[in-house]
């Protein structure tokens, strides 16, 4: 496919309708997640793809990851995994009599981290540098990665044996955290005709490409977001740290995700402003798995927390 060297909104919505019909030939996602995932795509974030065994984390982010001819690298984590088998290491060349840096999969454009929680935390804590500053330093030599570059991670929730929670500082890196949740019956029915026989991922043929990304991303970061919304976000933020339930609200870093997925839908909604709307309706992907909690209080109440603070903040 031919480079696009600018696009407009309405041209960045008819690519995420493209991507989101292509991973529908191969998932049943709920309509929420598949924007959220095009939303971190677009708006240059990393998506947490958390749930039970057996709904199709891995099928999302395979079928994403095929819908873009671009460079796909997955990394399998288990507990003896090294941050060099992720970032890459440097290897001696004996014939040229010096050190040659031989990359690691995180240099590919997109990057599937099945069972993120299985890799110890030295290896978690490699991925912090490439997924905020998009380079990994390696003997104090830092190397560029690819652009676009997403990464993909899946999570069990609720396996502990052999698995590393994930710490604030690692949660915090991905723009949103999704959940796919159990088919309806009509969806799980359709599933055993199509796909008993056949993983119908490896059918998905890339709808875009690198240069379209791109454009698109650059597209979204012109998108306008008013003074009056940047207040609104940080007014949400200061919300979440007030709430008595929370003992670490909101970080800046949430902040500015939210505020540039916000442009992200603008743009997947063919406008070129963003609007309170947008805010409200990302909140809570973009939110909820930052927040921690005070001791003795539920797990659930993260997403109350949210939504407490959504209602308290006036849209401006």
């Amino acid at each position: 496919m031919a480079t696009v060297p600018e696009l407009d909104p309405p041209a960045v919505a008819e690519l995420a309708s493209r991507l989101r019909e292509n991973v529908s030939r191969a998932v049943k996602a709920p309509d929420d997640v598949v924007r959220d995932l095009l939303v971190a795509l677009l708006a240059e974030g990393h998506v947490l793809i958390e749930d039970n065994p057996g709904v199709g984390k891995t099928a999302l982010a395979r079928a994403l990851a095929r819908s873009v001819d671009a460079e796909f690298a997955r990394v399998q984590c288990t507990a003896d995994l090294l941050p060099a088998d992720v970032m890459g290491t440097n290897v001696f060349n004996q014939r040229e009599g010096r050190f040659e840096f031989r990359p690691g999969p995180v240099f590919a454009n997109v990057v599937l981290v099945d069972e993120i929680n299985r890799a110890s935390p030295k290896t978690q804590s490699g991925l912090l540098e490439c997924m905020q500053e998009r380079q990994v330093t390696v003997d104090k030599h830092s190397h560029d990665l690819a652009r676009p570059f997403i990464v993909l991670a899946t999570q069990n929730p609720i396996e502990y044996e052999g698995t590393y929670p994930l710490p604030e500082a690692q949660l915090d890196r991905f723009m949103v955290r999704v959940s796919l949740g159990y088919p309806s019956r009509e969806q799980e029915r359709d599933m055993l005709e199509q796909h008993s026989g056949h993983d119908r991922v490896l059918d998905l043929e890339p709808v875009t490409d690198v240069g379209e990304v791109l454009a698109a991303q650059a597209t979204v970061a012109a998108v306008h977001g008013s003074d009056a919304l940047r207040r609104y976000v940080v007014g949400v933020l200061e919300a979440t740290r007030a709430d008595p339930r929370v003992e670490l609200g909101a970080s800046p870093r949430a902040g500015l995700m939210l505020f540039r997925g916000a442009k992200a839908l603008a743009a997947l909604e063919r406008r070129d402003h963003a609007l309170p709307d947008d805010v409200q309706a990302l909140a809570p992907s973009v939110l909820t798995h930052r927040l921690l909690l005070a001791p003795g209080v539920a797990g659930d109440d993260r997403s109350a927390v949210v939504q407490d603070a959504l209602e308290r903040v006036p849209a401006l």
